[in-house]
């Protein structure tokens, strides 16, 4: 199992993967990944086994983060203007949403900052709108997970409750500090 995750590197292994391809039930390979587990965390490694968006990978462990910078330092990793983060916070919690919902959030253009996400792979096209000219909806993505190490969308914060769209731009001020602060720490 161990190979197998580490062959399949960022797209991870499903436990339905996992079974099929190791032809052996789920609760054997459930069981296998908690000892797998265990085991990383029991000796000091440099890697670990994490549950990303339904898949299983290894990943080096985060207090590594400052030397692997050193090795790699890429344009991808570089960090997100206010514009952007905004705009990545208001697709987390709206998701699907069309540009023109976040421009109406937001009150300005965001067609760069969202070309931006697109390109660093945080933010996709998740389909498209019903009615007139069919606008491109958007949502994070496996890497967007991955980043803020998340399971799932469903691990955000909860955001108060507010009636409406300029009460959530108000809240949600509060959580692109800590996304900024988030992304910046993972870099």
């Amino acid at each position: 199992m161990e190979a197998l995750l580490f062959a399949a590197g960022d797209e991870g292994l499903s436990k339905k993967q996992l079974t099929a391809v190791l032809e052996i039930e789920e609760v054997v390979v459930a069981e296998a990944i908690e000892e797998l587990q265990k085991e990383y965390k029991k000796k000091q490694r440099g890697i670990e086994l994490i549950e990303v968006a339904g898949v299983y990978q290894l990943t080096t462990k985060k207090k590594h983060a400052a030397y692997l910078k050193k090795l790699v330092e890429t344009p991808n990793h570089s960090s997100l203007s206010q514009a952007a983060l905004e705009i990545l916070a208001i697709v987390a919690y709206r998701q699907p949403i069309t540009r023109a919902e976040i421009e109406e959030i937001r009150g300005v253009k965001s067609e760069r900052p969202l070309q931006t996400l697109t390109a660093k792979v945080l933010v996709k096209e998740v389909g498209r709108a019903e009615g007139t000219g069919r606008a491109i909806l958007y949502g994070t993505t496996k890497e967007f997970l991955e980043h803020f190490g998340l399971k799932n969308i469903k691990e955000l914060p909860p955001l108060p409750e507010k009636e409406d769209d300029e009460a959530f731009g108000e809240e949600a001020d509060l959580f692109f500090e800590n996304f900024n602060q988030t992304f910046e720490e993972i870099k």
